[in-house]
């Protein structure tokens, strides 16, 4: 069954007690940030500690990932050797296959399979991002919205129902899923707004992210409830699952259920429903 990845919580690499506290917060994703969220002088420092993130991090349950700076950067080199013993790591402001390419390259370097994550926070990256999801041979298993730079580079006005992001929000889920990836929404940065915060992350399940990258331990919850199948869904799922098993709907393309017509393919995705939540999806 398809692992659920609703939260991608980022935590400074430069901030131990808070590497510390992110072990018990229950987040499916833990990401150590060596990149945006740790100053240059602070650099070197915060590297030191990816072994021991990663130590403190091993029984947590939570899939344990390093965002590293860029390759082509001054630290990318030293940062990939040291995470290359993480469960993933995140490349940044990836714009073209090759930076994936050099990515496995320099993981295979260290003897390291681990996956790859792809944030995609450019305008050039969601022009290619069909491209860079299709990639094959580079172990992609993600794709991640960097909305801040993105926005940024865009020159774009960012309200609350985000309006000039979504046809590129779009465009990333829509490369995410004709490769078979996960794909996570971006941050909202304004952690103290959990009215806010949930209207975003309702959005982004409903353009068809599996999760949302965090910045703070109290979105988590919120996060859970936002990508988890309501219990309405569910139980619609399990009706139209049992209503295909009854025998005398074998063999049948269509039925009517609940005043619908209801396809074949109605059932596949109810399956899938069933599946994500932990349900029978026989």
């Amino acid at each position: 069954m398809r692992r659920l990845l609703r939260s991608a919580l980022f935590v400074p690499a430069s901030n131990p007690r808070a590497i510390e506290k992110a072990a018990h917060l229950g987040a499916d994703m833990l990401v150590l940030d060596l990149e945006d969220a740790v100053g240059p002088d602070e650099k070197s420092e915060a590297r030191e500690r990816v072994e021991d993130a990663l130590s403190i991090w091993e029984n947590s349950g939570s899939i344990r990932v390093v965002r590293i700076n860029a390759l082509n950067s001054e630290w990318g080199a030293a940062d990939i050797r040291a995470a290359a013993r993480a469960d993933a790591i995140i490349l940044p402001k990836v714009e073209h296959v090759g930076e994936l390419h050099d990515a496995r390259s320099a993981l295979s370097s260290q003897g390291s399979s681990i996956a790859t994550w792809a944030m995609i926070e450019t305008p050039l990256g969601v022009l290619h991002a069909d491209q860079i999801a299709a990639a094959t041979g580079t172990g992609l298993s993600g794709l991640l919205a960097g909305v801040n730079d993105l926005s940024k580079e865009l020159r774009c006005s960012v309200d609350a129902q985000r309006m000039a992001l979504i046809p590129h929000l779009a465009r990333i889920v829509c490369a995410a899923r004709a490769n078979g990836l996960y794909v996570l929404d971006g941050v909202y940065n304004a952690y103290r707004d959990a009215i806010g915060f949930q209207l975003e992350a309702e959005q982004g399940r409903n353009l068809g992210f599996d999760g949302k990258s965090l910045i703070h331990p109290n979105q988590i919850a919120q996060t859970h409830t936002s990508f988890s199948p309501p219990t309405s869904e569910l139980e619609r799922a399990a009706r139209i699952v049992a209503a295909f098993a009854d025998p005398k709907n074998a063999g049948k393309g269509v039925i009517a259920l609940d005043g619908d017509m209801v396809e074949r393919l109605h059932l596949e995705a109810a399956r899938k429903t069933l599946a994500a939540a932990g349900g029978n999806d026989a």
